[in-house]
């Protein structure tokens, strides 16, 4: 009975491990994080493209969207002012948000998507979830 119960725990510790490799995917060249970056969606998407301007506006709190343009100075913490040519927006982002291996300053044109946290009363910002380098 106990040669029988460590195999079956061997078995689903190789089958696990097994699932747990086939799953893998990805990112693979070189980075500073501990872990790979998981793969993402790259298709269509109807997360809409907004302006700084509108999404203060007219966003709904919780809302995903997307803006593009660049990342005038980091406020300190996770804050960074974003601004396009419609107006400027408080976006706050993890620093594991940040593409490995890939510089991003001032001038830098991105993309940001994410989620709107809009506020009766302070300061509305975007909690980034992505950040693309902008074609």
């Amino acid at each position: 009975m106990k040669k029988l119960l460590t195999i079956s725990t061997a078995t689903l510790l190789l089958a696990g491990s097994a699932y747990a490799f086939a799953q893998a995917g990805g990112y693979s060249g070189p980075s500073n994080a501990a872990t790979a970056a998981p793969a993402g969606y790259a298709g269509p998407s109807s997360v809409p493209l907004m302006t700084a301007k509108d999404l203060l506006a007219k966003g709904k709190d919780d809302q995903y969207v997307k803006l593009k343009g660049k990342l005038l100075n980091h406020k300190g913490g996770e804050e960074y002012e974003f601004a396009d040519a419609s107006g400027k927006i408080t976006v706050e982002i993890d620093a594991k948000r940040f593409p490995a291996g890939v510089k991003i300053d001032h001038t830098t044109l991105v993309e940001l998507t994410g989620e709107f946290d809009k506020e009766t009363f302070g300061e509305s910002t975007l909690d980034v979830k992505q950040i693309v380098i902008a074609p």
